[in-house]
Formats: structure tokens, C-alpha cells, sequence
């Protein structure tokens, strides 16, 4: 393609072509390799271009399987079915990838696929070769992610080929794929360390070429292999994720819908980076729950459903209770320990220690919750006493713990509360540094509040 300007954005578009080259480029300014990756600024501000529908897409039994103890058949089917009433028939959560390789991938995707649901799609993924379509096909799925490396560091390195090789072997593996009546999606690993307009894009619009012939979709999935994707506007390519959505897009040829982005968590970026995707063009992001994936783990899908309703303005009819039984699944049938503090499925995400933060919930929860997670996502907000959490942290522990709402809950200079923070102060002059446990609180309380213990036990009966 030829420099021109974009007559949508105004913009005007440098034009790119295959280029073979002997070497690979490894971007070298960028990533020294023996020093921290660079973020190199060349100011090129690319407009948001956010679909008017965007998706999540799944890869916890795929990507999230290679970083923990296989799952079960009936563990994937449970959470897959968690995945399905979490999307509640919304379509937010479009799809859903498996392994297809052995006897017990294939059993687990059976098992699903007698659920009946829409949502979420099951799809594969399968290595660039031609027989594996052939499992695809017999498994009646329409859709396959296919391997499609598109840096030099793969290609040269890994693939030992030159980018021509690699260009005719993937075009190769995708026309077989067409062939066979299954929809590819290919995925361009590595594109955060790739030559964009020597060998991305010149790619990209061979694939939509192919899609005219063939009239069947082909997406792409842009993978962040490595996390080294930046969503800081004005840094140079490879890294910048809104100019690899807004160059697939506007350059390529790709529609939004086709465009799906796929990140990595190394460098704390994972959620930034799918917000951007998403902003600038890209219908879909790939996630896993609780971002379980290699190394620092994929973006979590749990994360990407509370930005769609930031973005959207509404959960678009997601039951976002349903977060909550993921991780409690997680946490008592898998024996996964979920870091406290995680946001949205930690057990202490909502919860505080700071005497005056628990005085602002006595008053007005509001103060100091982040949004109502009672409500949304089953979650009262909690408070963790221990020796700084004075009265006021007592009495919050008391009114939540026990569910206590308007003339029922007591403040911060009730009889109970202070004779409690009494006992408390004693245990920290006595030498202890751990918090106080709820069993240890309820306990005091029935001491010195026995009435309202027997209240809580009525209304639990």
C-alpha cells in the first residue's frame, strides 16, 4: 500500500510492503535484552475508534491450562458453565478455546458441547498443520485459533525460516483451513516485538484477501506474547497498542469484529492494554479467569467484565454475582489460593484495617466502597480488625459481620464495642501481631452482647 491519506481520520498513512530481509530485525533500541525494555516516543497519536459492540473471549482451558494442574472433565465443565451463567445469555462472553489433542480435551469439549449453551462459543486451537483440521472438523466445531508467529525472534529464531518461508507456510495452513469449512483465526504471536510494515501488515491483507475469495471470516488475534505492549499514547511500534488496532484496522483492512487482542501480564499492563484494544478498534480481548496463564498470567476476564460495564455504562446482562462463586469455586474445590487483595474475587478486595476508613463505613459504606458490591457482586464490604482499627473499626466489624442495618447498627461508643477494643488493646500490649480472627470477635460478642448473637441465629434459622 501506498502513502495516502486517510479520508475517515484525516491522517496520513505511510504506506507499507512484504520485505524480505536477511537478518531479523530484533528492534534492538527497544529491547537491548540486557537491560530494561525502552519506551520510545515518536508522537504519532492515532484516534479511538471503540465498536459499538465489544466481546470477551475465554482461554482458561487453552493459555490458562499451561500454567497450573490440568483441569478435570468435570472441573472445565463447572467452570465452563459458571462461564455461561456469568454471561447469563448477554454475548459479552462470545467464546470460549480448547485443547483438542488428547482423548481428555476431546471428552471435556463433548461434555460442554452437550450443555447446549450459546454462550460462550466453544472453539479450538491447533498447531499450523494441515491434519489437525481434521479434529476440528470432527468435533463439529466452526471455529480454530491457529499459531501464526509473526516476529522476527520466532520466525528467524524459532521457525529457523525467512519471513517468505513464513509467509507462504502460514498462508498455506490458513487456505487449508478455508478449505475445510472451518473459520481461522490466526494468531500473530509476538506482534508487540514484530516488523509491522515489512511483515505484519502486509500479512494482514493478504488474510483479508483470502476472506473475499472464500467468503468465510478470518480473524486475527494480535498476541502480546511477551506483555511488552504499552497503551501510553505516542510510543513507537512495535509496543504501541492503539497503532497495532488502528494499523490492522485502517491500514489492513481488518473490521473491528475480526480484531482481537490477546496480553500478558509482565509488565502490569494486561488490563490497560485490552481497555485500548478495545478503544481503538478491537471488538474482542482474550482473557482467563483470574488471569491464569503463563508466567504473570493472561488479562483477567474477571477484570475485563467491570471495565465493559465502565465503558458500556451498564453489565449489558452479565450477573456479575456470578465473579463471586468463580473464585469461591476456585478457592474450595480447587485448593487455588487466590491472593486476599486481588481486586473483585480477593476475600479482602473490599475490605479495610485503617481505624479511619471503617469510621467513613459506620457512617455511609459509600464513603470508602468502591461501588455497591453488596449488590453487584454478593460482596458486603468487610473490616479487618486488629490494633490500629480502633472503636469505630469494631463496630463496622460488628454492623457487617452480623448484617446490621439502620436502627439495628450500633456505633462506635456502644457498651460491646468498648469493651472489646479493651480486650484488643490487651492482646497487642501482650505481643501479638496478627490480626483479630472473626471466630475470636464473635466470641467476645457473645460475651458481652449475647442478645444480638441470638438474634443473628434466629434470623439465619
Amino acid at each position: 500500500m501506498l502513502p495516502h491519506l486517510n479520508d475517515k481520520t484525516g491522517l496520513l498513512e505511510l504506506g507499507y510492503k512484504f520485505m524480505d530481509v536477511e537478518k531479523p530485525n530484533l528492534f534492538r533500541n527497544i529491547y537491548p535484552y540486557n537491560e530494561i525494555p525502552k519506551l520510545i516516543f515518536n508522537q504519532r497519536i492515532v484516534p479511538m475508534d471503540l465498536p459499538k459492540e465489544i466481546f470477551i473471549t475465554d482461554t482458561t482451558f487453552r493459555d490458562g491450562q499451561q500454567a497450573r494442574s490440568p483441569y478435570s472433565v468435570d472441573e472445565v465443565v463447572d467452570l465452563f458453565t459458571l462461564l455461561h451463567k456469568l454471561d447469563n445469555n448477554s454475548g459479552i462472553i462470545r467464546q470460549s478455546e480448547f485443547f483438542i489433542y488428547s482423548i481428555k480435551n476431546r471428552d471435556a469439549v463433548i461434555k460442554c458441547q452437550e450443555k447446549g449453551f450459546k454462550f460462550p462459543e466453544i472453539t479450538a486451537w491447533i498447531r499450523a498443520k494441515k491434519e489437525d483440521f481434521q479434529l476440528v472438523k470432527d468435533m463439529k466445531l466452526k471455529e480454530t485459533g491457529i499459531l501464526v508467529s509473526c516476529s522476527d525472534y520466532h520466525i528467524f529464531k524459532k521457525m529457523k525460516w525467512t519471513r517468505s518461508e513464513a509467509l507462504k507456510n502460514y498462508l498455506s495452513i490458513v487456505i487449508a483451513a478455508l478449505e475445510a469449512g472451518v473459520k481461522p483465526r490466526c494468531h500473530f504471536e509476538d506482534i508487540t516485538r514484530a516488523d509491522f510494515f515489512g511483515f505484519v501488515l502486509p500479512f494482514a491483507e493478504e488474510l483479508m484477501k483470502l476472506m473475499d475469495q472464500y467468503k468465510i471470516p478470518i480473524k486475527i488475534r494480535a498476541c502480546d506474547t511477551l506483555g511488552l505492549g504499552t497503551s501510553i499514547p505516542g510510543v513507537v511500534l512495535p509496543r504501541s497498542v492503539p497503532q497495532i488496532i488502528y494499523n490492522l484496522k485502517n491500514y489492513s483492512g481488518v473490521p473491528s469484529e475480526l480484531l482481537e487482542w490477546h496480553g500478558h501480564n509482565d509488565f502490569y499492563n494486561a488490563v490497560p492494554n485490552a481497555v485500548a484494544a478495545w478503544l481503538y478498534g478491537a471488538a474482542s480481548v482474550n482473557t482467563s479467569l483470574l488471569g491464569i496463564g503463563e508466567r504473570t498470567g493472561n488479562t483477567p476476564l474477571e477484570a475485563m467484565c467491570i471495565e465493559y460495564c465502565q465503558l458500556k455504562g451498564t453489565s449489558g446482562g452479565m450477573d456479575l454475582k456470578v465473579i463471586t462463586e468463580i473464585s469461591e469455586y476456585f478457592e474450595k474445590r480447587l485448593n487455588y489460593q487466590i491472593p486476599p487483595r486481588s481486586p473483585f474475587v480477593g476475600r479482602a478486595f473490599n475490605s479495610t484495617r485503617a481505624g479511619i476508613h471503617a469510621d467513613g463505613l459506620l457512617k455511609d459504606e459509600e464513603i470508602y466502597n468502591i461501588f455497591d458490591t453488596t449488590e453487584i457482586l454478593g460482596r458486603p464490604p468487610i473490616v479487618v480488625v486488629d490494633a490500629t482499627s480502633g472503636n469505630a473499626g469494631i463496630a463496622a466489624w460488628i454492623n457487617t459481620y452480623f448484617s446490621l442495618d439502620g436502627e439495628q447498627k450500633i456505633d462506635k461508643n456502644h457498651e460491646c464495642v468498648l469493651k472489646i477494643k479493651k480486650w484488643i488493646d490487651s492482646q497487642y500490649e501482650s505481643g501479638r501481631n496478627t490480626s483479630i480472627g472473626d471466630l475470636e470477635l464473635e466470641n467476645e460478642v457473645h460475651k458481652y452482647y449475647p442478645d444480638l448473637l441470638k438474634q443473628h441465629e434466629s434470623r439465619i434459622e
